[in-house]
Formats: structure tokens, sequence, C-alpha cells
């Protein structure tokens, strides 16, 4: 699914469907495990851009996505201290994978407190740092601090980057699709390449790729 497609759809349309959809996307990139395949950093920088061109509002769009990345870092460490511990005894699946968690907890373990700030600008890290800070019983006065922080430099920074690129760079709106398509290939290449790698993962596509091509015919 092009989410990055589907957004400037909905940019062209009225009301709220828009940030709602920017809402949902960043917040379930943001902290809930099966949300880390989603392209927030270059779905932040398409927003801000989109902005920039009147086609959202950024005095609506800046505090959305900003609540977006906080509720749903919350939401992950909530998960983590409930459920979490299970993550590391449950099955690799399309949408799972246990190495995710490992690497969360691993950065975590080097990094501290620090991690939920950092783990933001890193693919499949940030989805699972709160989570596995929630495990860890992080004090969550400190993890909100963190939070916050993360949110403000990631949300609000990448968001507002788009933004100004759009308004400093004449004619930027003619480069949509390039700038588009390798933002997509930069922040979703690490993902692919994971998947790619695990040759569990490689089957289950192979035999789904042949279930699709079996029931086009």
């Amino acid at each position: 699914m092009n989410f990055e497609h589907i957004m400037l759809q909905l940019a062209h349309s009225a009301g709220f469907l828009p940030y709602l959809f920017i809402f949902l996307v960043i917040f379930a990139e943001s902290g809930l495990f099966f949300g880390f395949f989603l392209p927030g950093d270059s779905f932040l920088f398409l927003a801000g851009l989109l902005a920039s061109k009147g086609l959202l509002n950024p005095l609506i769009l800046i505090p959305v996505c900003f609540f977006a990345a906080v509720l749903g870092v919350s939401v992950g460490y909530w998960f983590g201290q409930k459920y979490g511990k299970k993550l590391f005894h449950k099955s690799d699946s399309l949408f799972f994978h246990k190495e995710n968690l490992e690497k969360a907890r691993a950065f975590y373990e080097k990094h501290g407190k620090k991690t939920i700030v950092l783990a933001r600008f890193i693919p499949f890290i940030r989805t699972f740092a709160p989570i596995v800070a929630g495990i860890g019983d992080m004090d969550y006065k400190i993890f909100i601090i963190f939070n916050i922080v993360g949110a403000l430099l990631w949300a609000v920074g990448i968001t507002l980057a788009g933004f100004y690129l759009g308004q400093f760079i004449p004619n930027v709106d003619k480069f949509l699709i390039p700038i588009i398509l390798v933002i997509i290939v930069v922040t979703t290449a690490p993902a692919v390449f994971h998947m790619l790698k695990d040759k569990k993962t490689r089957t289950r596509l192979v035999r789904e790729f042949k279930k699709a091509l079996r029931f086009s015919k």
C-alpha cells in the first residue's frame, strides 16, 4: 500500500480526513509492534511539503504529528508493561520478527533512557523501543519527558524540514514525485532488506505470491 499516494489524494479533500489519516499512520508507527513497516520519515516530510503548498494547514498538522508520536510511544510503553514479555516467546510472522525486539532491547541496554529520543530516527528500533522501555519498567515520569523531546525532534522537526524546503525551493512541487521516491527508498530499504534476508519470510512471500497468481488466473 502506497501511504504517501493516499495522503496526496486526501490532501486535496476538505475537512479533517487527511489529518486523521496522518495521525493514525504516525501513531501506529510510533509504538504498535505491527507498525514497523509504515513510512514515518517520508510521511512526515511529505506532510510538511504539502503544508508549504497550502494543501494542509501547518497549525493543525504540527500538533497532529506531535500528539500522534507522543501517544503512539505511550501506548507502546503501556503495551510493553502489560504484555511485552510475552513477545519474546512469540513466533515470528510476516509482521513480527523477534529479532527487531532483541535489537531494540540491546539498543536500550546500551543507551538507556536516551533510547526513547535516539530511536525515533532509526527504523524498527523506534517502533519497539517504547515496548522495551515498558518491559524494563522505565520510570514513567522520565519516560514521558524523553517521549516529548523525541516527538519534538522527530515528528515536528521532519515535518518542518519538509515545510521550509517547500517554501525556500522554487517549484519544489514539480519534483515532488522524485523526492517522495527517494525518501521512500531510503526509509524502507532497511525494512525490505530485513524481510528478504530472512529465509522463512522469503518462503512465505513466494508462497503468497504464487497463491495470488493462481487466484488471478
